[in-house]
């Protein structure tokens, strides 16, 4: 019965809930996972929380991420949050197991100096070196995830008004405001771009960024590109497209932005996910408590 179900709760999420494709495969192979689990142990009737904390217990032995079980667990509720809301189940087994416990580190972030070495890096000549400028100076000015950027089509930035509309996660649109720096290395690269395209005849793709092919370019390609561009620059920490949306906040944060404009920027659905970056921070905010504080740091008597 639960595996004929799976596919009327994946029509759910593409129909009802809007989901991405990549979020539905995800929740399909989570599901699809848990009941290969059941079937190895040949488990008969409907599950209860002790098949689930047996299930979760068996990825964390396999050396599974704490991260990645508890996304597991989120998609097990989701299924059986669907099934109780159409009467197929009687509870929900998954509701009652506790996410496990996880730490959450810092996000990594780079200097200003260092984004302005990988940026002033490259050289814009030619069609690859003004595109790969015009992503980093985006993804820099925007904060936009990779996934948002690969996403764009070319209806969906404005130069004039200097913004640019991206579906986030959840497929939320979200305007986002750029720099004149980046408005500069999208123009020098989109006469580069259409030159190409109208060499392929591929001239109806509507991707802004696309490849050597004209085929809208994809995460992975940006990815090492991103990786490749650091190394060159003598930035020789793990740099990704995140690491620069990591960097936008936190460079964001120093110069005074408040959580809240910061949270609209990138799309977080809560404000909680926005407050880590505050961690990032504390030099700082050490530094204005001392200087503003009553019992800051010890003051002279001039003072």
């Amino acid at each position: 019965m639960l595996k004929d179900s799976l596919s009327s709760f994946l029509e759910f999420l593409s129909a009802e809930q809007n989901a991405s494709p990549n979020t539905i495969a995800a929740y399909k192979r989570d599901v699809e996972e848990f009941l290969r689990f059941m079937d190895d142990r040949d488990k008969k009737g409907l599950p209860g929380p002790k098949d689930v904390r047996n299930w979760l217990a068996n990825l964390n032995k396999k050396g599974l991420k704490r991260t990645s079980i508890s996304r597991k667990l989120s998609s097990l509720r989701a299924f059986f949050k669907f099934l109780f809301r159409m009467g197929q189940v009687a509870s929900n087994p998954a509701e009652p197991v506790s996410f496990p416990i996880r730490s959450r580190p810092l996000p990594h972030n780079l200097s200003t100096a260092q984004i302005s070495a990988m940026l002033d890096n490259i050289q814009p000549t030619g069609f690859k070196a003004t595109r790969d400028k015009a992503i980093l100076e985006l993804l820099y000015s925007t904060g936009m995830r990779v996934s948002e950027l690969t996403g764009l089509d070319i209806d969906r930035i404005d130069l004039s008004a200097e913004i640019v509309k991206v579906r986030g996660k959840g497929r939320k649109e979200r305007i986002i405001p750029f720099g004149s720096l980046a408005k500069q290395a999208v123009e020098n690269y989109l006469p580069e771009r259409s030159s190409l395209l109208k060499r392929l005849n591929c001239t109806s793709e509507q991707a802004v960024f696309v490849n050597k092919n004209g085929s809208r370019l994809s995460q992975r390609t940006v990815q090492r590109m991103v990786s490749s561009v650091a190394f060159s620059a003598g930035v020789y920490s793990e740099v990704t497209p995140h690491v620069f949306r990591h960097s936008m906040a936190t460079h964001l944060l120093e110069a005074g932005a408040d959580l809240r404009s910061i949270q609209e920027l990138l799309g977080h659905a809560s404000v909680a996910t926005t407050q880590k970056y505050t961690h990032l921070d504390m030099k700082s905010l050490r530094e204005v408590f001392d200087k503003a504080h009553p019992r800051g740091k010890k003051r002279s008597m001039r003072d």
